[in-house]
């Protein structure tokens, strides 16, 4: 499966996996299997940074290698081969996170009222204001009640958008 590496959400993803130069590994990559050092010449992306990238891509089963044993010297050599053909099952298990982290947030939001502190030190839960004799716990001014439906509606939105897609 061809995967295109301009999709602004598929680069995106990568870019926050691997970062800037993580990403030039996985543009100028050479075809077939190749060591890490080839990939650090051909790139001229640094051996340790092509490494961290080749290892995250692995973990997230977007590369895969094969070792081989030099007979003589007994080293190891490691062929790396990017096949970002799974990012797909990536990105659907990114949302799904995305959507029970939001989810979660809004449940927060709809459980517990909320109180903000004159000086802008935080936002804090009924709970905790109410221990301080609503003071606010950072610097003692007085906290105001806030009023967050504006907070869960966009929560709510949000989620609804990424159930449709």
């Amino acid at each position: 499966m061809l995967v295109d590496l301009d999709d602004p959400i598929i680069r995106g993803l990568l870019i926050n996996l691997v970062g800037e130069e993580g990403m030039n590994v996985v543009l100028k990559m050479p075809d077939g299997e190749v060591t890490d050092e080839e990939v650090s010449n051909v790139t001229e992306v640094p051996l340790n940074i092509v490494r961290r990238t080749l290892y995250i891509l692995f973990e997230n089963r977007l590369a895969t290698y094969r070792r081989e044993r030099n007979k003589d010297s007994g080293w190891l050599t490691y062929l790396w081969l990017i096949d970002i053909s799974g990012i797909n099952e990536l990105l659907d298990n990114e949302m799904n996170r995305l959507l029970t982290n939001l989810k979660s947030k809004l449940d927060f939001e709809e459980d517990n009222m909320f109180y903000i502190c004159e000086n802008e030190c935080g936002r804090f839960v009924f709970d905790l204001v109410a221990e301080t004799e609503y003071l606010c716990p950072n610097c003692g001014e007085e906290v105001v009640f806030e009023e967050n439906e504006i907070i869960k509606q966009s929560l709510r939105k949000r989620i609804n958008e990424l159930e449709d897609i």
